[in-house]
């Protein structure tokens, strides 16, 4: 039987990113909307408790932050012209549904997803400002100490400060911009969460789950822009296999390989809803391409009866637009099975220079080689893959598969 989610656990889920990011317009601090909009939650787990959740408890919150916002202002004698400002806006609060709020909200994101900092504060700020995970829980999925976590965001908080980050919507011509730099942060967050880089496990599900979460409330946020909900759609399609990527041991499961009847459908029809919202709006970019990617392989009840030569099409349409050497290695991997693996590897081949040190390269090779029959080829590659990845289910698999398949014996 499911846990029963407390009154204050549901608050924090829904109220901690919008309440941080209404106390930010009005203080212009980040550190001290943090500090109030924890201090309120806290104040809630203690009156809630003994009486009762209100019946507006967004509401209560935000007034709870506002006041303690104010007597840390007037204790610290500064900001004294925000004072009369926020004191009027205590007996008139905002309802959280309102276009207010979902400017603050986006002034948020847009802010923890600003150029002047570098991918991983971006990543982390986001994590940690507007899902509302503890510094504990962002360490975790990073697999870095608590401490160390806890200085990456101080860092970069001071650079915030020390750069005149803005937390403002971005001028009207620049928002495209800014929320490709938004797709960009949420898209590195599931990645590293739908195949960790380090550790012990492939999948990290709290991340996924943050990120379809992110994708989503942007898609609330960012309406009409097709590249937005070209985001939701291949984030929530790819998640949609999450429990079919590992086996019962925690190794990976090729898509190939995967029972198509426990891809979660819900996440499938979500999916499907966004890219087909993507398509009726203005321009094609590769959110929405590699969303139709991810559509198509939702849609074929199997590998053999997948698209691939449109698939293989699609890359080629993505390459076009921005061209890196890990598509054309995905092009390529399309191409074998559309074409056959001789076609697939000719390619694969061309792109060693450029991505010897990317263990996915040597060991799609190594896959291909071996369907080819040549397994002394096949062994190496697979060695070279081995010593590159640094996530120890893949390197288990890898392992695995290659001692699946011994050199033959010469008589």
């Amino acid at each position: 039987m499911r846990a029963r989610i407390s009154p204050v656990d549901h608050a924090f889920r829904t109220e901690w990113a919008p309440l941080v990011a209404t106390l930010l317009r009005e203080t212009r601090s980040l550190q001290l909307a943090e500090d109030v909009v924890s201090e309120a939650f806290v104040e809630a787990w203690v009156r809630w408790r003994t009486d009762g959740p209100p019946r507006g408890p967004g509401a209560w919150l935000l007034t709870t932050a506002r006041r303690k916002a104010i007597d840390r202002i007037r204790r610290q004698r500064r900001f004294d012209e925000r004072l009369p400002g926020l004191a009027a806006e205590l007996d008139d609060p905002p309802s959280h549904g309102d276009e207010r709020l979902g400017d603050d909200q986006l002034a948020l994101i847009a802010g923890c997803a600003h150029p002047a900092l570098d991918a991983e504060a971006q990543v982390a700020l986001t994590l940690r400002y507007v899902c509302g995970l503890t510094t504990e829980q962002i360490a975790h999925s990073f697999m870095v100490p608590s401490e160390t976590m806890k200085k990456r965001l101080t860092r970069a908080k001071a650079k915030i400060s020390a750069a005149g980050v803005p937390f403002d919507i971005p001028d009207r011509h620049r928002l495209p911009e800014r929320l490709t730099a938004v797709c960009g942060v949420i898209y590195a967050v599931f990645n590293e969460g739908y195949a960790s880089s380090v550790g012990s496990d492939l999948v990290r599900g709290s991340l996924c789950d943050e990120a379809v979460w992110l994708s989503e409330l942007l898609c609330g946020l960012a309406p009409d822009d097709g590249e937005v909900h070209g985001l939701a759609g291949l984030i929530l399609l790819t998640d949609s296999r999450r429990s079919a990527r590992t086996d019962a041991d925690g190794l990976p499961v090729l898509l190939e390989d995967q029972d198509r009847s426990t891809w979660d459908s819900a996440k499938v029809a979500r999916g499907l809803a966004h890219l087909a919202r993507s398509a009726s709006l203005e321009g094609v970019g590769p959110y929405r391409l590699m969303g139709s990617i991810a559509g198509l392989h939702a849609r074929s009840p199997s590998v053999e009866e997948t698209p691939w030569a449109r698939i293989a099409g699609l890359y080629g349409a993505l390459i076009a637009l921005h061209d890196s050497p890990v598509l054309r290695l995905n092009q390529a991997a399309a191409l074998a099975w559309s074409e056959g693996s001789a076609t697939g590897l000719a390619l694969m081949d061309q792109l060693v220079g450029e991505l010897d040190d990317y263990s996915y390269l040597h060991s799609s090779r190594a896959a291909l080689l071996v369907k080819l029959g040549r397994v002394d080829e096949a062994h190496a590659a697979y060695d070279r893959a081995i010593s590159l990845t640094s996530n120890e289910a893949e390197r288990r698999w890898m392992m695995l598969r290659r001692s699946e398949h011994p050199t033959p014996r010469t008589s």
